[in-house]
């Protein structure tokens, strides 16, 4: 069962301008009360190994919990809704922190 922060590697297919795409990974940001349902789509952030000074991204540094191979950004401005079988495996978690600042700039693109 997915849980909040899970790093999971996507299959999101051909990319469309400047959308993210092909196999990557991305963080799991449903609240865990919709994951606990079994849902049949997720929302997710896409992770991407170009780090830009844009206050859209946080960037991840790797560790044991999260089993990224590199330092990554998390690309919140294309955040997005992904059915669950594009999920092809989960390989980590970020962790409560990283999760919160992710959660956090989702709240101030999305005005919440």
């Amino acid at each position: 069962m997915l849980t909040p922060g899970d790093v999971v590697e996507l299959d999101l297919g051909m990319p469309a301008g400047s959308e993210a795409g092909s196999r990557r990974p991305a963080i799991v940001v449903t609240a865990a009360r919709v994951l606990n349902g079994g849902p049949n789509v997720v929302q997710v952030v896409p992770l991407t190994r170009t780090i830009r000074t844009s206050g859209a991204e946080v960037v991840i540094d790797p560790d044991e919990g999260n089993r990224l191979a590199v330092r990554s950004s998390a690309q919140c401005q294309l955040v997005r809704s992904v059915a669950t079988a594009r999920i092809r495996e989960r390989t980590g978690n970020v962790g409560p922190v990283a999760l919160g600042e992710v959660r956090e700039t989702l709240a101030l693109l999305l005005d919440l």
